[in-house]
């Protein structure tokens, strides 16, 4: 069975974001696995703007060529893992304007999370499960929460990502796991249909 393409999402668009180190540590992790091919996705590099399109693409295509481009990005890969902040208890304005501008290419695909925050981005990631559930995806049940002391390890105190292995490394197994799995299911039901 060929691997699963899997995109690593950094969601803040920030000059000052933490999203790249706890993102290069997830793809450096899920790259040891024999059954994903991953890939990460800066938002940041796609200048995506505004969603002001007439609607979603499920109904008319998109004019703007920067949404077409983010579309086509999003539409190689069997399924996600979004690295987010969180900002007033919700996701980053970056990400939720990167599922507005593509509706079709989320469509039957896993969504997992790693979100970092005082409260490891609980809020934020509730906020984008209910998203990717109106996007038609499947939200895996697990999730990376990077927050109380190991946030401030990471973050504050710049200390490596290994030294809160012990504290992420079981639910970072069990999203890649439940990724694995549901892509599977969905890539067989999208083929066949």
């Amino acid at each position: 069975m060929p691997k699963l393409k899997i995109a690593v999402i950094i969601s803040s668009t920030r000059d000052t974001r933490f999203g790249p180190i706890p993102a290069e540590w997830m793809v450096n992790l899920a790259s040891r696995r024999d059954d994903l091919d991953v890939e990460l996705v800066d938002l940041k590099s796609f200048d995506l703007p505004f969603f002001n399109e007439r609607m979603s693409n499920l109904g008319a295509p998109s004019e703007d060529p920067r949404a077409v481009a983010w579309q086509k990005k999003i539409g190689e890969f069997d399924g996600y893992i979004v690295v987010t902040a969180e900002y007033n208890r919700s996701l980053t304005a970056a990400m939720k304007n990167a599922f507005d501008q593509a509706y079709v290419e989320w469509n039957r695909k896993p969504i997992g999370f790693l979100g970092y925050g005082a409260v490891g981005a609980s809020h934020a990631i509730d906020h984008a499960r209910t998203i990717a559930i109106e996007l038609h995806m499947v939200p895996v049940r697990s999730a990376i929460h990077i927050g109380g002391s190991e946030y401030v390890k990471v973050v504050h105190q710049r200390q490596p990502i290994a030294e809160i292995e012990p504290a992420i490394m079981r639910s970072a197994t069990e999203l890649l796991d439940q990724i694995a799995w549901w892509g599977r299911v969905t890539r067989a039901g999208r083929d066949a249909a």
